[in-house]
């Protein structure tokens, strides 16, 4: 069920966004977009942090992805229809959107045992698996949102030329920190676990780290690039990540 303001006419297509869905009886969340965009995702980020910045009463968190906030509220303190009205007042007048997130560089051993599918993508787009490599690591990626897993991080800006559709059948385990390809997007795993995407090979770092006092390494809104390296440097930086030593090399903008 979707709800608008009390006021104003119905709209239709683009211009029915921004809209309010409601999500049970705790949570709404406002739609920015019908499809994947660095836009859309641009407005989800700038209401987070305009909600961060200057809280409603009554909301307890807010939860950005692709295209939608989702905001869980105190149903005691706040009803869902005057929070909807609210939201949408406050994204429909702070239309600047800041510059958020950091720019990352990850290191990436590709190849070796985590590179399950990089022979059979350079086959399957005709190149070496060099090219892919290289293609690969020359993209900025902005990461849209994180989710499936904590920490989990999906990935846009992956070159057009490399878009693959995941596997038909997923793998039962997948480690942490494996580097896939899926459909128009790359994307860093969290945690070991089952997945469908295709990939290429892994970075030292971790995404989840539940004994850090941040556990989640990367938030919506930051950039990263990849850095290939070899054997060598990988096995540096898992003693470095291990004894807690290792940072990622942030890029100035």
């Amino acid at each position: 069920m979707q709800f608008r303001p009390r006021s104003g006419p119905t709209l239709t297509g683009e211009n029915a966004y921004p809209r309010i869905l409601r999500c049970g009886d705790r949570a709404v969340a406002i739609e920015f977009s019908d499809t994947v965009s660095e836009a859309a995702n641009l407005k989800v980020l700038s209401l987070d942090a305009s909600l961060a910045a200057e809280p409603i009463d009554g909301i307890l968190e807010t939860i950005p992805t692709y295209r939608s906030l989702t905001v869980i509220y105190d149903p005691k303190i706040l009803r869902g229809a005057a929070l909807g009205e609210k939201l949408m007042q406050r994204a429909t007048h702070d239309t600047a959107a800041p510059e958020t997130g950091r720019l990352l560089e990850f290191p990436v051993l590709y190849g070796g045992e985590h590179q399950a599918d990089l022979d059979e993508l350079a086959a399957l787009k005709n190149m070496s698996a060099a090219d892919v490599i290289a293609l690969h690591s020359s993209a900025e990626y902005r990461v849209y949102m994180i989710g499936f897993a904590p920490g989990f991080a999906y990935l846009g800006g992956l070159p057009e030329i490399l878009h693959t559709p995941r596997l038909a059948v997923p793998r039962q385990r997948i480690e942490a920190g494996a580097i896939g390809i899926g459909g128009r997007q790359s994307s860093i795993n969290s945690v070991p676990g089952p997945s469908g995407w295709r990939f290429l090979g892994r970075t030292p770092f971790k995404l989840f780290d539940p004994a850090r006092p941040e556990p989640f390494l990367l938030k919506a809104g930051d950039r990263i690039t990849f850095r290939s390296i070899d054997t060598e440097e990988a096995r540096e930086l898992d003693a470095q990540v291990a004894a807690g030593t290792a940072e990622l090399k942030e890029i100035a903008r």
